[in-house]
């Protein structure tokens, strides 16, 4: 087995837990160095960079406060902000856990550990160490361009423990052709993953096309999946390539795929299903070779339990099903992702890079997330333009009365909540349909769509 050249820093008073600890990790690092003074921390640094510091949280004989460890967390912040310190300690609860996370520890282990558990935590760690350090190059290298300002997430910025699954299946299951369901909250980053599944496979080359389910009207809906004829309807004056087609030897991604009309589900399952379409007004088959990924944040399980969702084209399109887990499950990736947009934004609007406080981190490591990373985005956007001095300052919603009001809706109609949403976003956003729309995670062409309907 081969030893990662990664540097890890052990600081403990404790001779005995600094042998063992060495003796644990050398099987697996190259470098592993120990100090019983944490006096000696800024002279080690100054001689190595470390992957990571494991920090003990008690220096002085019967102390139990962790106060010491948290004294020289903030030191080791101080000599490099993007240090990641695990805290271990024989003495620690819940709230000692948060407050360690909140001073910008990676994570927390109780002693006495178990091998095994410490070793994950090391790995985990020191792959969040290099996730930093590639996201702090890219933020240097990179040159802004229109579709980076649209899609600055494009690479994945994730180090979360809760993100691993989604690595795990998308590393197995992207040299194959298997259909791809994804499922998650609005705003967890679907479009992104699916765009890492063709990055990743072997149709990479080609072409990644992306469908927007929710915007396209029942009456188009061949037309613009399957493609038509010249004549075939009133404005058809040309023959026009469907979806399907243009995506061939690539990837269709079908966002939103939930709200497919029940009526045209059928039409869609036998395209998947026998991998032919034929264009409307036309009698020829077109054979299409595509790999096929859909997305939704609705649970399809209970559309089809309803009724509103056929169970064959369930099975059809989840061969593979990944679930994102939302931002509030993640919390180690938000300061990685704050990061990232401070700067791409700083840059945008050739701002200075402004710093976020402790408290502050910690208020949004605590905030529910409604929004998931798109509000995240969105929110540094607006600190980054409007912060004054030198830190960022975040308006946070107020969580405790956005959840008393979903708590106590004022209609169980779920098309006059989603009308009288629509109507208070649009209020909210003073009628700006661009601003209205990434709030509410759809498009501006599906935003207009419900404005139609209801007449808003």
């Amino acid at each position: 087995m081969s030893l990662s050249d990664k540097a890890i820093l052990v600081v403990d008073d404790n001779a005995e837990i600094l042998i063992a600890t060495k003796m644990l990790l050398k099987q697996h690092y190259k470098k592993v160095m120990t100090l019983d003074n944490p006096h000696d921390i800024a002279q080690a640094f100054a001689k190595q960079s470390f992957s990571l510091v494991l920090l003990d949280m008690n220096f002085t004989r019967d102390s139990t406060s962790g106060a010491e460890g948290f004294y020289w967390l903030k030191q080791i912040k101080a000599l490099d902000e993007d240090a990641v310190v695990v805290l271990f300690t024989a003495f620690g609860d819940m709230s000692m856990a948060v407050e360690a996370i909140k001073l910008g520890a990676s994570d927390f282990v109780l002693k006495p550990w178990q091998n095994e558990k410490l070793l994950a935590t090391v790995a985990n760690c020191i792959d969040l160490s290099t996730q930093r350090q590639k996201t702090k190059k890219l933020n240097q290298i990179a040159q802004l361009s229109l579709a980076a300002q649209n899609r600055p997430f494009e690479n994945l910025i994730a180090a979360s423990p809760a993100m691993e699954q989604v690595f795990t299946t998308i590393e197995k299951a992207a040299k194959t052709d298997a259909n791809v369901l994804i499922l998650g909250e609005s705003g967890t980053g679907k479009e992104v993953i699916a765009r890492e599944f063709h990055k990743h496979s072997l149709r990479a080359k080609d072409t990644f096309l992306s469908v927007d389910m929710g915007t396209i009207a029942s009456s188009l809906f061949e037309s613009e999946l399957f493609g038509h004829t010249k004549g075939a309807f009133t404005d058809a004056k040309e023959n026009k390539q469907g979806r399907f087609e243009l995506a061939d030897m690539g990837t269709l991604f079908l966002d939103e795929i939930a709200n497919t009309p029940l009526e045209l589900q059928g039409k869609l399952l036998t395209a998947i299903q026998n991998r032919v379409i034929t264009p409307v007004g036309g009698s020829k088959q077109i054979e299409i070779d595509i790999r096929l990924i859909t997305a939704t944040n609705v649970n399809l399980y209970d559309r089809v339990r309803e009724g509103s969702f056929r169970q064959d084209l369930l099975y059809r399109i989840n061969t593979v099903e990944i679930t994102l887990p939302p931002l509030r499950d993640r919390p180690q990736d938000i300061p990685l992702l704050v990061e990232f947009y401070t700067h791409l934004y700083s840059e945008k609007y050739k701002l200075p890079v402004k710093s976020i406080s402790d408290n502050t981190l910690g208020e949004l490591f605590t905030y529910a997330w409604p929004g998931n990373i798109r509000e995240l985005q969105h929110l540094v956007e607006r600190a980054v333009i409007l912060s004054d001095g030198n830190q960022l300052h975040f308006q946070l919603a107020n969580t405790q009365h956005s959840e008393a009001i979903a708590l106590k809706p004022i209609t169980y109609n779920l098309a006059e909540i989603e009308q009288i949403t629509i109507e208070q976003a649009l209020a909210d956003f003073k009628g700006n349909i661009s601003h209205t729309a990434k709030a509410l995670g759809i498009t501006r062409p599906s935003l207009y769509r419900k404005m139609e309907k209801y007449g808003v």
